[in-house]
């Protein structure tokens, strides 16, 4: 099953639940702009590189859209429609005055030099520039790309609209970025992963955690759950996992993987699979890499009681179906890693005030917002007596469906 296949059948749940007509169902569900573009440029090589970029508007009913751009040579148009779509749903379950939208580009960035990395960020632009913007779609990093895409993607939008910062978010600190966007996503998970074993009786103080995936967000992730009390006892990265029953000493862990680039070999950790760091023996299972790695095949030796969905759509519709059999709850991803596009709104609305914050007012938004939405799902999901990705769909299908109406089709 595709992505959008995917996201499709989570959103016909909640519809379903909320008794939503298909004139509606069918409304909200399609995209508002669909961009596929040809871009080419001389390689280092002298060769002549053809890459295909997206940039997929899905909803503008509750705002301007909003939404990351990643390079990976898997990203096609299906998987970047699913992921704005997610976009949608995420911004109103957080309740930030945003739309949905998604980018692309099919390209391995770990094989472009420096200079291509720029050309192609910045020949992109020069093919979509007119359809985005600070009051249309708003882009941000993703898989892929980091806070200097962003700034090429600032500088070469400035060059056609003159100086306006709020164009992307996810800037560098000194090119008007916001302090606390690097480690919001992970410290929104961390959040949520709180709040979430408090309403099961449990305290994060002690409690057992696996992170698949010590990127920025895993890492961060590790580090706030760590300082909060957890025990990190297995993590894992593109090369490997490692685990220690006793708990892995987080601060050097991180000083480590800054030097190794990579978990593999830490001092006192042993070697684990990824497969083994899935189903090993925690409280709490953090997918914080791919999507689609919690399936059909493996759900069933997940022993986790509670997983927090960092990455975006890591658990399949199948998966998803045995994890509620098991009474394992679910955290799902258009909740728990909206920490990052939340800090992206806090970015873009100090870029429209030309007013820094300081970063602990950041955190104290960050933190009263993640908070405010976990409990408005926990208790949507309680009213309708369904699962937490259903309720979090029902709450943000229904604000977006009420702005649609209001807002006039």
């Amino acid at each position: 099953m595709s992505s959008y296949e995917n996201a499709e059948r989570y959103f016909n749940q909640a519809a379903q639940v909320m008794g939503l007509s298909d004139n509606m169902s069918k409304l909200l569900k399609t995209p508002e702009r669909e961009i596929k573009v040809q871009i080419a440029l001389e390689m280092d090589d002298g060769q002549i590189g053809t890459f295909i970029g997206f940039r997929m508007q899905h909803d503008r009913a509750r705002g301007p859209m909003k939404g990351g751009l990643r390079y990976h040579p898997e990203v096609d148009a299906g998987e970047v429609l699913a992921l704005a779509s997610l976009m949608t749903w995420k911004t109103a379950v957080v309740n930030i005055p945003y739309g949905g939208a998604k980018g692309g580009i099919a390209v391995d960035p770990s094989k472009l030099s420096h200079r291509e990395l720029e050309t192609i960020t910045r020949k992109f632009v020069d093919e979509i520039h007119d359809i985005f913007g600070p009051d249309t779609d708003i882009p941000a990093p993703d898989m892929g790309t980091n806070a200097q895409i962003m700034a090429w993607i600032m500088n070469q939008y400035q060059k056609f609209h003159g100086f306006n910062p709020a164009c992307v978010t996810g800037k560098p600190v000194e090119l008007h970025g916001a302090d606390g966007r690097e480690e919001a996503t992970g410290r929104g998970v961390a959040i949520v992963t709180r709040e979430a074993l408090l309403k099961m009786d449990r305290d994060v103080k002690g409690a057992r955690i696996a992170i698949q995936g010590f990127g920025n967000v895993g890492s961060f992730a590790a580090s706030i759950l760590h300082e909060m009390g957890a025990v990190i006892v297995a993590v894992s990265d593109a090369f490997g996992a490692i685990q220690n029953v006793e708990g892995l000493n987080v601060r050097e862990l991180l000083t480590y993987v800054a030097e190794n680039k990579k978990v593999t070999g830490f001092p006192g950790a042993e070697a684990m699979t990824n497969a083994e760091l899935l189903t090993a023996d925690v409280d709490v299972l953090i997918p914080a890499a791919i999507g689609g790695t919690l399936t059909r095949e493996n759900a069933e030796d997940v022993r986790a009681k509670l997983i927090v969905e960092a990455a975006n759509s890591p658990t399949t519709p199948d998966a998803d179906q045995i994890f509620e059999k098991k009474e394992i709850l679910v955290i799902p991803d258009i909740l728990a890693n909206a920490g990052g596009v939340t800090v992206s709104y806090f970015e873009w609305v100090q870029n429209r005030q030309h007013f820094k914050w300081e970063i602990e007012e950041v955190r104290d938004r960050l933190e009263k917002i993640m908070v405010g939405s976990f409990n408005r799902v926990w208790n949507v999901a309680t009213e309708k007596k369904v699962s937490l990705r259903v309720g979090a769909y029902v709450l943000g299908i229904g604000r977006v469906g009420r702005a649609t109406v209001l807002g006039g089709i």
